[in-house]
């Protein structure tokens, strides 16, 4: 009988074998993924781009949108391409047309790499692990960071236990966030009074109003302009560079972090820094089979094009080409990598790392067609059974499968 499809052009659930064949589909095939390096190209690049694109990015409002606004017209200006920015309220709606090629590339958030994973909303029999390619990416002056306010005389994450936390129902990327930031108090869930929230936009009316203690975002998100003008006032919780443990905690939750002093932001300055943590956001990416020659001439205009752009948003300044973070947790696009080997920034430490991470996307992938094999229908038991199995093929490899 023939499979149906998922999303990702896998077969579906529905004629998949017994449970009791999992661990022999477990036994470790060879990687595919060919690591060969493609040679300097010294000749001239010309780019080529079309007259009309699509994005999906951020809901209307946020930094995300106005920083892929502001692109749009710079490539108007420059190169007379026509972008459409398509909204999407949440991470699913944003790469699900990229999925089906109603968009080529996304302006999206840390959920490219839950993507990549295939965990947590995308650990579902209709997704799985996404062969997502990061093109550039946005890394501002601003962190990622849990707020309190002044009036409260909370310093640390440490003194959060017992207070009431929130937590953003269909939100991975903030609960997630949170939880690992929690860890570096050395505090969990179950630690703290959760308060549930149907948005982002709730859990921070509800900060305002005093009905949580803390709240998570971006430090310079609009929202949290509110409770910096507010007689309450805003501290953003510092991250401590130089506490290890804190940070080997953080990072077994939530590795797409890194270190960063921030100087953007509600109650921040040059002259009153935020020491904390920070990943990229936006982030620009396609699809691993996307036209090389394309994602290069994208890359090429927005570095070439970023002075014009640049101040649309507070945080458009993260595209500058000396902002990009190479060693990040998804790969980038081979067209990408040409475009930064033809600059001189891409060199045989950046290939190894990249060739690691593609290697880890073959894993997950053999994974997930040992998984669709295995005739679980139920959503749970599903889920359950796909992070078991990720796991377990995840570290035959050698890497961290980070969550189960």
């Amino acid at each position: 009988m023939l499979c149906g499809r998922t999303i990702t052009g896998l077969p579906s659930g529905g004629c998949m074998k017994k449970l009791g064949f999992m661990m022999g589909l477990l036994l470790v095939a060879p990687l595919s993924q060919s690591s060969e390096i493609a040679p300097f190209e010294s000749a001239p690049f010309e780019l080529e781009l079309p007259r009309a694109m699509a994005w999906s990015a951020y809901n209307l409002g946020t930094t995300g949108y106005n920083q892929a606004v502001g692109i749009s017209k710079m490539l108007k200006d420059q190169h007379r391409v026509t972008l459409r920015v398509i909204p999407g309220k949440n991470d699913v709606s944003r790469l699900l047309p990229l999925m089906v090629n109603r968009v080529q590339f996304s302006a999206n958030g840390v959920a490219t790499y839950f993507a990549q994973e295939g965990a947590f909303q995308f650990a579902s029999p209709r997704w799985g692990p996404v062969p997502i390619r990061l093109v550039m990416m946005s890394v501002g002056y601003s962190n990622q960071a849990i707020a309190v306010t002044e009036a409260s005389g909370i310093n640390s994450v440490a003194e959060l236990r017992g207070k009431r936390v929130p937590f953003v129902r269909g939100a991975p990327a903030l609960n997630v966030s949170m939880e690992a930031q929690l860890a570096c108090g050395g505090l969990g869930w179950d630690d703290v009074q959760r308060i549930d929230f149907p948005g982002y936009s709730a859990m921070w009316n509800g900060m305002v109003n005093g009905q949580i203690d803390v709240a998570y975002a971006t430090t310079v998100s609009g929202p949290t302009r509110k409770l910096e003008a507010s007689p309450k006032g805003i501290v953003w919780l510092p991250i401590p560079h130089d506490d290890q443990d804190c940070w080997q905690r953080l990072l077994s939750i939530g590795p797409y972090f890194t270190k960063h002093m921030a100087t953007r932001g509600a109650g921040i300055s040059e002259d009153n820094p935020h020491e904390g943590a920070t990943y990229p956001y936006p982030m620009l990416v396609t699809l691993a089979s996307q036209d090389p020659k394309l994602v290069r001439s994208l890359s090429a205009a927005i570095h070439e094009g970023y002075e014009a752009f640049r101040y649309a948003d507070p945080g458009a300044e993260g595209w500058a080409l000396a902002r990009q973070q190479f060693d990040w947790v998804v790969p980038f696009h081979e067209g990408a990598i040409d475009h930064f080997r033809s600059l001189g920034v891409w060199g045989l430490e950046q290939d190894a790392h990249n060739d690691r991470l593609l290697e880890r996307q073959v894993v997950l992938r053999e994974a997930w067609q040992a998984m669709l094999t295995l005739g679980i229908e139920e959503d749970d038991e599903f889920r359950e059974t796909w992070m078991k199995v990720r796991a377990i093929r995840l570290r035959q490899q050698g890497f961290d499968p980070v969550w189960e």
